[in-house]
């Protein structure tokens, strides 16, 4: 690795849109190598017996569930939790896209909604999102993509009153998507967010771009997850925005054979060679381009800083 890459992979991670050399200031961000989170907000999953398990949960867990509760539900925790560090706590590690998986608890008859991943989270998308407007206050020149996606029981009442929310909380950082998302322009009109949004409202507001699209491998072994990516690339990348998630997915076989074990160790023993794949990949608009790279425990791991370093290649261009 060269000293010019070394310095990028090296820039502080709180704040490294604002370091990035001024011919990267002027690079569209979906040509840029950006760090990602999968599933983002499920560090405060509740472990309460009282939550239910979401509703996309096989008939089976929800069976046991329902009549193990003290026996089920730890493990259903401990394979549920993709990220141990807090919104802030990732934003700091150099994660600028999240991804936001959005749902009404059962049985709440209260307007709040929340995010979910096995079971459902103990705050509310609304007090995430003034979190992450707290972030963004405090570091003015880094720029957020806020993926809503995969909602879970939301009317139309509930997806206008989110999308209200999020203007409310983010005002005249939300940057339209009729908008150059070029650092240089970004930071010369304040916007801080964009926001993806996996619904058919998103024509109705300029302020709300299209879903985003994510490479999900769905594969528990690092190798398999590669080989498919690389079989995708081949095909090319899709224009704009997109995520190659290198989150490795679970199955029920898979969890029964290591009852000692959690998501992190799966996740923890597989990084080196998934992180040997990501330093292998090169930003940029050709067919075979990354852009956004989204893991587990990514405050963790080293997943930020060897995906900023990335942006190297289009420098020696």
């Amino acid at each position: 690795m060269s000293e010019v890459n070394r310095s990028l992979g090296e820039l502080p991670t709180d704040s490294w849109m604002s370091h990035l050399p001024e011919a990267l200031q002027e690079v569209p961000l979906f040509h840029l190598a950006i760090p990602g989170s999968h599933n983002t907000v499920t560090y405060c999953l509740d472990k309460s017996i009282r939550s239910p398990v979401d509703l996309t949960q096989p008939d089976v867990l929800k069976k046991l569930d329902k009549y193990m509760k003290p026996v089920v539900r730890p493990f259903v925790h401990k394979w549920a939790v993709t990220q141990g560090s807090n919104i802030k706590q990732q934003l700091d590690s150099g994660v600028r896209y999240c991804d936001l998986r959005i749902a009404r608890r059962p049985r709440n008859h209260s307007k709040d909604l929340y995010f979910y991943h096995g079971v459902y989270t103990t705050v509310t998308v609304e007090t995430v999102l003034k979190e992450i407007r707290e972030w963004l206050d405090a570091h003015p020149r880094e720029v957020v993509i806020l993926s809503f996606s995969h909602f879970q029981d939301l009317d139309e009442e509930l997806h206008n009153l989110l999308v209200e929310t999020t203007k409310n909380v983010f005002v005249s950082k939300l940057c339209p998507r009729t908008e150059s998302v070029t650092l240089r322009n970004l930071w010369n009109k304040g916007y801080q967010v964009i926001v993806s949004y996996e619904h058919g409202i998103v024509s109705f507001h300029d302020h709300l771009w299209m879903h985003i699209p994510y490479w999900w491998a769905n594969k528990c072994k690092a190798e398999a997850l590669v080989e498919e990516f690389e079989r995708r690339k081949g095909r090319g990348r899709p224009d704009g925005f997109f995520v190659a998630g290198i989150n490795l997915t679970e199955d029920l076989k898979y969890i029964c054979s290591h009852p000692t074990e959690s998501l992190k160790d799966l996740v923890m023993s597989t990084y080196p060679v998934l992180l040997r794949w990501v330093e292998a990949q090169r930003p940029g608009p050709s067919g075979g381009c990354i852009n956004i790279v989204a893991g587990d425990f990514v405050a963790e791991s080293r997943l930020a800083q060897t995906v900023i370093s990335l942006n190297e290649h289009l420098l020696n261009k």
